[in-house]
């Protein structure tokens, strides 16, 4: 008698061997936190509190502090929000395990099966680990997951059934081998290299980075052998370059985003995609290739009778004579399409018994059934067109006709069967009643799909294991040429397909099956579908929650506005990094000064964060082709509009020292002001390439912006951080930086109307 574990040797077990997971590894929160404050900007940011320290600013050293861990916990929370977005997808991907525990039959979480517990599996169910039969029944495993083998294999007493595969007919009772990565697919999970390159816009941002961090060095250098000649301590020195450094060099840029990226992530997972690598998203609005599976994905996956052609005998007859034929029989997929199809007649059968039933194999390519029907014995044999023509006695017409059928249906890459019925015990001279034909309907909403990948810049290829003939038949339903299919793929082909386009574009697929993992791995973007074994689902980019590929859709629009809102920050960043960098070189060598204090500096980078912040939730215009970046036109862009910027700010400090003759504290408090008003104004014109007054961004930004400029014009007229500023100045420096900006706006536009922007 078989008793399973108790619910005590259980917990054992799962504290000896793990959770039935495959899990990824992960650093925890201290070993994130210390990267993160060993990173170099970080240690900048405490070099320059030190400094302060040192030069008795003990404000400043308390206050530079306090900005460093703020952004440290606005980072922190953000990155656990990602983590607990991909905590929730695998609960998602859990599914419940009939178990005998205590002696009783109770259904526990894939995740909690441990070594040694006794399961029950029945049609349709997942199963969940590497499992050993001991009891089965008729019992057929589909492994295509495993082995791409789409025939389903069976399986007896002492069989081994791995974690991955289906039930696709019959029942057992098994006992768990292994769990977790001990299992077969964990160690095909785990010989998979571990890992993905960075995302596109990742290499784009880091590269922003090296540029403006050379820039800053170059300037620090400039400054420091000017300053040191000049006779200027090295504290004060190193603090200046400190601050330049700060201020060139993105600090919020790992913020932004993922702070972008989860809001994004946030608007899928209503919408049925869950998002594993944030990333992935940026790489998505790149894609120009699209390689999906047809079986499942494109299509229902449920063969359905697409039409019935009658020769001697009515429709319903013919159903009647299908459905005796096939119900003895119910593991054939050709066989339930046929019995569903005969319950639509909401007929009643008539009086019949069953003498004798030969299911259909290879050598027979047919099913026969012996039956009586009222009170007369009757043959009937369903299977190939050609084997049940050689039983039957036709007519040149009717042969004709016949072969007429089948040719078409063979021309459209239908699946074809044939009914004939005789009266007796033999298969001989049997009349030909009718064909029917099968076909796998495409999903609602697939067509729609590739017609909008087609005009948003997106190739769709399709592959599939079917013949050539069903292959473009469904591609010509979905509105693809021959060219874009891919037929009679096997599993190994997958990954050679992906590897081959890889090299001129910017790949996405999908797979559901362990043996679909090194094409997921290799792809930009991996995606697995809704009915995908949950070891693929841990290791994809992208899980679509709901069935077939018309999620996607939402997902490149989102993934779209994603790249939008960093492209318009990547401008902002160059344009203001290069402003402030130049205009301190500028400054120092014509007066040996600069009019901001280290700490000014600091604390206008940080203003600067919140509104860069508000992006992720941006208004943006979403792109009608792949996002791909035209790196010549924004570095022109961002050098121009920084350009301006570093006109207007060298302009001011010589109004306010030469006209208004000002002291250097208030110009100190002034050019501070004047650094925040305009840098924000900025952003509106570089979120878009329309005029900034007919595309404003959305009202995130503008409360952002706006209460970050008025937070700085209080500090100004209060003299809060600086020394306090006279009014008028204030309302000047406003009117200042709002015309200036038009400045900035009027380039932008006689740029992008410009023969080097056009071509």
């Amino acid at each position: 008698m078989i008793k399973g574990l108790s619910s005590k040797k259980a917990q054992l077990n799962l504290k000896l061997f793990g959770p039935n997971t495959i899990e990824e590894k992960k650093k925890n929160w201290l070993a994130k936190s210390i990267k993160w404050f060993l990173s170099p900007i970080s240690l900048m940011l405490i070099a320059a509190s030190l400094l302060s320290l040192l030069s008795k600013e003990v404000f400043d050293f308390y206050f530079i502090l306090f900005l460093l861990f703020f952004n440290f916990i606005i980072t922190f929370l953000q990155e656990k929000k990602a983590d607990d977005a991909i905590e929730k997808l695998k609960e998602k991907l859990d599914f419940p395990v009939e178990v005998l525990r205590d002696e009783k039959w109770v259904f526990v979480n894939s995740s909690l099966i441990v070594p040694d517990d006794i399961i029950k599996l029945a049609n349709g169910d997942m199963v969940p680990a590497d499992v050993e039969i001991l009891k089965s029944n008729n019992l057929l495993v589909n492994q295509a997951a495993l082995t791409g083998e789409s025939i389903p294999s069976e399986k007896i007493k002492k069989d081994t059934v791995y974690s991955g595969s289906f039930v696709y007919s019959g029942s057992a009772v098994a006992l768990v081998k292994k769990t977790g990565s001990k299992t077969y697919i964990g160690n095909a999970v785990l010989a998979v290299e571990d890992g993905k390159a960075m995302s596109l816009v990742e290499k784009d941002i880091l590269t922003i980075s090296k540029f403006l961090s050379i820039i800053s060095l170059f300037g620090v250098f400039v400054i420091t052998i000017f300053l040191y000649l000049k006779g200027f301590s090295f504290i004060k020195i190193f603090t200046l370059d400190l601050s330049l450094i700060i201020a060139g060099i993105p600090v919020a840029i790992s913020t932004v985003i993922t702070i972008i990226t989860s809001l994004g992530v946030f608007h899928l997972t209503k919408k049925n995609v869950a998002v594993r690598r944030l990333s992935s998203l940026e790489d998505l609005a790149n894609v120009t290739l699209l390689l999906t599976d047809k079986t499942g994905t494109l299509t229902e996956n449920k063969i359905t009778v697409q039409k019935t052609i009658t020769y001697n005998c009515r429709k319903n007859k013919l159903l009647f004579f299908a459905f005796l034929a096939s119900k003895e029989d119910t593991r054939s997929v050709i066989n339930k399409a046929l019995l569903t199809e005969y319950k639509k007649l909401k007929e009643e059968p008539t009086d019949y018994k069953l003498i004798n039933f030969i299911s259909a194999d290879s050598n027979r390519k047919r099913s026969t059934v012996v039956v009586k029907i009222e009170n007369k014995i009757h043959t009937i044999s369903v299977g190939a067109p050609q084997v049940i023509e050689s039983l039957c006695k036709l007519s040149k017409e009717e042969k004709k006709q016949f072969e007429d059928d089948l040719a078409k249906t063979a021309d459209d890459g239908f699946r074809v069967i044939a009914v004939s019925i005789t009266s007796g015990e033999l298969e001989k001279e049997m009349t030909l009643c009718g064909l029917f034909v099968f076909s796998d309907p495409l999903r609602r909403g697939s067509k729609r799909v590739i017609n909008f990948m087609k005009k948003s810049g997106i190739r769709v290829k399709m592959l599939t294991g079917d013949n050539k003939l069903i292959g473009e038949r469904v591609a010509k339903e979905l509105g693809l040429s021959e060219n874009d299919v891919f037929s009679e793929v096997l599993p190994k082909d997958k990954l050679d397909i992906v590897l081959k386009y890889k090299k001129r574009n910017v790949v996405a697929v999908t797979g559901d099956g362990i043996n679909d993992l090194p094409a997921i791995k290799s792809a930009h973007v991996g995606i697995a579908v809704s009915n995908a074994v949950s070891a693929l689902k841990n290791s994809a980019d992208i899980v679509l929650l709901g069935n077939g590929i018309s999620v996607i859709k939402d997902a490149v629009l989102e993934a779209r506005k994603i790249f939008a809102r960093l492209y318009s920050y990547s401008i902002y960043r160059i344009s203001e990094s290069f402003r402030i960098i130049l205009t301190i070189v500028i400054l120092v060598l014509m007066y040996e000064q600069y009019p901001l204090s280290p700490i000014h500096i600091i604390l206008l980078a940080f203003l600067n964060d919140i509104p860069i912040i508000s992006l992720a939730f941006n208004r943006v215009k979403v792109a009608e082709c792949p996002a791909k970046i035209d790196i010549k036109k924004r570095f022109v862009l961002s050098s121009l509009l920084g350009l301006v910027g570093v006109i207007t700010s060298i302009l001011f400090f010589l109004i306010a020292k030469n006209i208004f003759n000002l002291s250097d504290e208030v110009i100190s408090t002034l050019f501070f002001l004047k650094l925040t008003v305009s840098g924000h104004l900025l952003l509106y014109v570089a979120h878009t390439e329309s005029l900034w007054l007919k595309f404003l961004p959305s009202k995130e930004v503008i409360f952002s912006t706006l209460g970050t400029q008025l937070l700085a014009s209080s500090f100004a007229l209060f003299g809060i951080f600086m020394v306090k500023a006279p009014w008028e100045m204030v309302i000047f420096i406003w009117i200042w930086a709002v015309l200036w900006m038009q400045v900035s706006e009027l380039t932008k536009q006689l740029l992008q109307k410009s023969k080097f922007y056009k071509n």
